[in-house]
């Protein structure tokens, strides 16, 4: 999510190149007990068990979907209603949901006033590995969701969806009855639209001087390697900034086909740093998708905002950190400031600061644009696909938002 941070001592780049593991589905590392009720025995962990730990999982982000789709009138019972005896929520986290359906509920209505609504949802989730120890279980599930976009305007796309990852905490009474007592989002980025709470970022980091340019370089470019850009207003209507997408250097429409290529299914021909404890994978995928419609390589040391290149082994800092990205497209002239995120188009950025300490956290590129005027964004962690920039506003609508014209 955030930059590629720099050490506040210069060290040597690292270069990560690890591919996004494949997850086992299942829960082999879960052991099989004999069964009993006593207290000194510990709690059975069969098949069964296993299985409603992922059915739980399912209802728990069904819920949470459900609370954003419009259906006029009493909306659907809660599915983990349904839960009880051996496998069920804990009252604490009953209540958490509770208020967390709220929270969505909050947000459906927010939504409503951008003029967005879904009207159908399906909501799938798979147990990917879990550890017991004792009486606690901890579950690591990914949760994959569609939502259907309701014909408001009539020229939104079909539906948006993304893929996320959660870890579940279950413990276990005297009796080997199993409670769900926690849900935490998983990896370095979560970004789902049924996320209830807002994202958690670093803290600003502590600025770190570039190398001193080339003695063949100006003043001037020494002067602006770290260029702020200004905020974009959010509001609609927003003035008309049309943008060619044919004939012109860059082709847009292919960046948006790399995007929405590999929104899930991520390249192997680049890294991914999705988990890889560096701040998520948003800026390296945008990075490939501008590569994929022509933005060339501009070669040098990796620290140098002023460079720009990524491959399977090598990757500067603008390739794949959020900060360092607008510096170099800033420096370029390969990006200029967009005055209203609503007036992006096919092959623009955006990027989020979410808590406004200065430091950009996130970094999404547009595949999609409605005749009425709405971008629609695709981005890695967590992996979606076309959803609406009125989405993310309503989502986190304190965070400072950059706008960008490629």
């Amino acid at each position: 999510m955030k930059s590629r941070r720099l050490s506040r001592t210069r060290r040597r780049a690292t270069i990560l190149t690890a591919a996004a593991a494949s997850a086992i589905a299942g829960a082999a590392l879960l052991p099989n007990w004999s069964a009993g009720a006593s207290t000194t025995t510990e709690p059975t962990v069969d098949a069964r068990t296993k299985a409603t730990f992922q059915q739980l999982a399912d209802a728990v982000f069904t819920d949470r979907t459900n609370a954003l789709v419009d259906r006029p009138g009493k909306g659907k019972k809660s599915l983990t209603d349904g839960f009880s005896g051996k496998v069920a929520l804990s009252s604490g986290t009953a209540r958490v949901e509770d208020k967390a359906l709220n929270r969505l509920g909050d947000r459906r209505d927010r939504l409503a006033k951008h003029g967005e609504k879904y009207s159908a949802a399906n909501t799938t989730v798979t147990l990917n590995k879990a550890r017991v120890t004792g009486r606690k279980a901890v579950v690591a599930v990914t949760e994959t969701t569609t939502l259907t976009y309701k014909k408001v305007r009539g020229d939104e796309p079909r539906t948006t969806g993304f893929q996320a990852d959660h870890e579940l905490t279950f413990e276990a009474d005297r009796r080997g009855n199993w409670r769900l007592t926690g849900v935490r989002e998983a990896g370095d980025d979560q970004l789902a639209v049924n996320q209830p709470d807002p994202p958690a970022v670093d803290p600003a980091p502590i600025a770190t001087p570039t190398p001193t340019p080339t003695a063949s370089a100006s003043t001037k470019a020494a002067a602006t390697t770290t260029p702020s850009s200004p905020r974009a207003a959010t509001t609609r209507p927003a003035p008309a900034a049309p943008k060619n997408l044919t004939g012109g250097e860059y082709d847009y429409k292919a960046m948006a086909a790399y995007a929405e290529k590999h929104w899930r299914d991520y390249n192997p021909d680049y890294p991914s740093f999705d988990g890889q404890g560096a701040g998520g994978d948003c800026t390296n995928f945008v990075s490939q998708s501008l590569k994929a419609g022509g933005w060339k390589h501009v070669p040098g040391y990796v620290y140098d905002y002023t460079r720009w290149f990524g491959n399977a082994s090598i990757q500067s800092h603008s390739f794949i950190g959020v900060n360092e990205w607008s510096w170099f497209g800033l420096n370029s002239e390969r990006v200029t400031s967009l005055a209203n995120v609503y007036q992006m188009d096919v092959g623009d950025v955006l990027q989020v600061d979410f808590d406004k300490d200065g430091s950009k956290d996130h970094t999404m590129i547009v595949t999609y644009r409605s005749q009425q005027g709405v971008p629609y964004l695709t981005y890695h962690s967590t992996n979606t696909n076309r959803r609406s920039v009125s989405s993310i506003i309503a989502s986190y609508p304190n965070a400072a938002y950059y706008a960008y014209r490629t």
